[in-house]
């Protein structure tokens, strides 16, 4: 292989703000090329508005010759309008795709689905090489030039699908190949990094993406020693004494208290106090827990609450009741822990009288902030996987009870089916028996202006989109935008 490998990471226009959370899964493998003495160069795109031209651009000036790009489902859009800017401009280059949406996707359609089968189609024709699964050992497999179609790491008997030994002797993600600086995340008043201390959730709730993936269905944990090594690495490097931890669930690990001891302990030995964030489960929530967390320095936990409503949380199969989430806003209140409540709506059987229920769980348990979002269904969720298609509407029915969500027929490279919005510019996919699209989107702006206002916590603004410039023959991308490795 000549030349480098250049790494694409696409914008993402449905957040509010795209600079928050830099995307670590690609930076895993720009590690791993590093490691391997291949030289790599690292396009962030998150925030460029005229993202089209940057990329044209760089690709008629870049030697490189394999361009690899990483898409959740709502970049989906964007990164194949990537893939054709590259092709217009770079016919000798091959692209290759991996990430969750090709992971999601591919194992829908390795269930035989026929709705995956279309949006395994539409990726195929637009990039050289897909990658499903873990990334970090088969982009090498990827970028030979007799790699297959498909590359599959999300097979626990393959060899590319990761250990949880193997991920502790990872290289840690290459941030410097990003700029760390532009990326503005803060917990209570403190610069902040994520990291991932884990991979995959056991659960099955049937709105989440991976259900049927052994990449995010199996919990592969690094050892805490590894994970407390990266934290002070971070906190010398790049000076942040603040962590989000972006693991699907923190204490479906058994080694979760431990680990929160030995950051504990790395701190009374540096001298130096971390505020952290991070996912827990509330069902699996305890007072030992809590407290053992705020000693580590946990200020903020997140909950997939999801719903107030016994029927949806029952029809969601989220596993907890509404007094399960109660209690867990509770232990965390009493331990000094704060809570912010992740909350959807537009599930099977919702309606009117449900989002009542969810409005007066909020109101009465209190958490210190939330998100209410429109549910949408993508490849790798149940919602998604099981639906069968009924006219120009794909329609999922609970097994239990038989309520039922209806799905616009939707293609992925097309529409960016928003995870958040601005307020005022919301959209919905689905609808129920009872609500239609528009009336999900109308009760949602209401309900979250109610609870707001009732418990006091701001609306987030998020920040204006970055603009690349390129006027004058300017022959090299802005370093906020491309970095190069060596």
């Amino acid at each position: 292989m000549e030349g480098p490998v250049c790494l694409v990471i696409p914008p993402s226009g449905f957040l509010l703000d795209e600079r928050v959370f830099m995307s670590l899964g690609i930076l895993r493998v720009a590690a791993v090329l590093e490691q391997k003495k291949i030289p790599v160069e690292v396009i962030d795109l998150s925030g460029v508005s005229n993202f089209e031209q940057a990329i044209a651009d760089h690709a008629t000036q870049s030697s490189a010759g394999v361009f690899g790009l990483t898409a959740t489902t709502p970049q989906l859009p964007a990164a194949a309008a990537i893939a054709c800017v590259l092709r217009a401009n770079r016919s000798d280059a091959r692209v290759i795709l991996g990430g969750p949406h090709v992971t999601l996707t591919v194992a829908a359609f390795k269930k035989g689905m026929a709705r995956a089968r279309t949006a395994y189609r539409e990726m195929e024709t637009l990039f050289d090489v897909l990658v499903a699964g873990d990334g970090e050992e088969a982009i090498l497999r990827a970028l030979s030039p007799t790699s297959p179609k498909l590359v599959d790491a999300d097979d626990p008997r393959s060899e590319l699908f990761l250990t949880k030994d193997r991920l502790s002797e990872l290289p840690y993600p290459a941030r410097h190949l990003v700029d760390v600086d532009s990326y503005h995340y803060h917990i209570d008043g403190e610069r902040a990094l994520s990291l991932i201390a884990q991979l995959g959730c056991p659960f099955g709730c049937k709105f989440c993406g991976g259900r049927a993936s052994s990449s995010f269905r199996r919990v592969r944990q690094r050892s805490s020693e590894n994970v407390v090594a990266e934290m002070v690495s971070l906190y010398e490097t790049y000076h942040r004494s603040a962590f989000m931890l972006y693991d699907d669930e923190l204490n479906v690990n058994r080694d979760m208290i431990p680990l929160m001891r030995l950051i504990s302990e790395k701190q009374k030995e540096l001298g130096v106090s971390w505020k952290l964030r991070g996912f827990v489960k509330s069902e699996l929530f305890t007072e030992e827990q809590a407290e053992a967390m705020y000693e580590a320095g946990f200020r903020w936990i997140l909950v997939g609450f999801e719903s107030g409503s016994p029927r949806i949380l029952e029809n969601i199969d989220k596993k907890a009741t509404r007094d399960d989430n109660s209690r867990c806003v509770e232990i965390a209140h009493h331990a000094g822990l704060k809570v912010k409540a992740l909350m959807s709506i537009g599930h099977p059987g919702e309606s009117r009288e449900t989002l009542a229920e969810t409005q007066d769980w909020l109101l009465t348990a209190k958490p210190d902030d939330f998100d209410l979002t429109i549910i949408t269904t993508y490849p790798g969720t149940p919602y998604y996987d099981e639906a069968v298609t009924c006219g120009n509407e794909w329609v999922y029915t609970c097994p239990k009870g038989g309520d039922r969500q209806y799905q616009q027929d939707t293609s992925f490279v097309e529409v960016a089916e928003y995870y958040k919005g601005k307020p005022g510019g919301y959209q919905s996919f689905v609808r129920t028996e009872h609500l239609s699209a528009a009336s999900l989107v109308k009760e949602r702006d209401r309900m979250e202006e109610r609870v707001r206002k009732t418990l006091g916590v701001p609306f987030n603004s998020g920040a204006p989109a970055l603009l690349y410039e390129h006027s004058m023959g300017q022959s090299m991308l802005p370093s906020s935008i491309l970095r190069r490795s060596g």
